[in-house]
C-alpha cells in the first residue's frame, strides 16, 4: 500500500495469542502489530491513532517486560465514556493489539478465550490515564499520553480552515497533510520512549 515510508520504521508490537495458536491462525500463536495495522483500522493516521499505538506498546512492555504479551489475557480500563472526545478511537487501537473487547466482544469457549468485557469506560471522565491490568497477576500500570512536546505547523490552522471550506489548492493540501504526517512521524521516531510523551505509571 501506498503508505509514507516512515510506517516501516516504527515501534512493533509483538504478542502471543492462545486463540490464534489454537485455530492455527498464526504459527505458534505470535501476532506482529505494525502501525499500518492501526492505521487500517482507523482508516487514518494521526497523533491520537499514533499515541494509543505507543501507549499500548508501553503497557505490554510494562506488564510483559521478559516476553510477549499475552493477547487476550489483559484487561484495559478507559478513564472517559467511549464517546466521549477520541475515547473510542484509541480504545479501538487497544483492542487491536491487547484482544480486550467491550461487551459485544467474544464470549470465548468454555469459558477460555474470552475477550468479552475486557475492556470497560468510565461512566464520567476520571483523567488521561488507562489502566492496564494481567489477568494472570493482577500487575497493572496507567498509561496517558502527552503530545505537547510534538508540536503542529503553526500553518495547520489556516490549511485546514481553506480544506474544509473548499478554498484550498492543491498546494495548501500537500502540505496540510505532509505537515500532518511529519507530526506523527516524530512522535513515532523521535518520542516512542519519552516518559514525558508516554507517561506510565505502576498501579498498586
Amino acid at each position: 500500500m501506498n503508505f509514507p515510508d516512515f510506517y516501516e520504521q516504527a515501534p512493533v508490537v509483538l504478542t502471543h495469542d492462545p486463540f490464534a495458536a489454537t485455530l492455527g491462525a498464526a504459527r505458534d500463536g505470535v501476532l506482529e502489530y505494525h502501525y499500518e495495522d492501526a492505521v487500517r483500522l482507523a482508516g487514518h493516521s494521526c497523533p491520537t491513532v499514533a499515541g494509543a499505538f505507543l501507549m499500548g506498546r508501553a503497557a505490554l512492555a510494562a506488564l510483559y517486560p521478559n516476553e510477549p504479551a499475552e493477547r487476550g489475557a489483559i484487561a484495559v480500563h478507559m478513564p472517559a465514556p467511549e464517546n466521549d472526545g477520541t475515547t473510542g478511537v484509541v480504545a479501538q487501537v487497544l483492542t487491536l493489539l491487547t484482544g480486550a473487547a467491550a461487551d459485544n466482544g467474544f464470549h470465548g469457549i468454555q469459558g477460555r478465550f474470552k475477550r468479552k468485557g475486557l475492556l470497560s469506560f468510565a461512566d464520567r471522565r476520571e483523567g488521561d490515564a488507562i489502566t492496564f491490568k494481567r489477568l494472570d497477576t493482577g500487575t497493572s500500570v496507567a498509561v496517558s499520553l502527552d503530545v505537547s512536546l510534538v508540536p503542529s505547523d503553526p500553518a495547520q490552522g489556516g490549511r485546514l480552515a481553506a480544506i474544509l471550506q473548499d478554498s484550498a489548492d492543491e498546494s495548501q493540501r500537500a502540505a496540510f497533510a505532509e505537515a500532518w504526517q511529519e507530526r506523527v512521524r516524530r512522535l513515532l521516531l523521535e518520542f516512542a520512549d519519552d516518559p514525558r510523551v508516554i507517561r506510565l505509571s505502576t498501579v498498586q
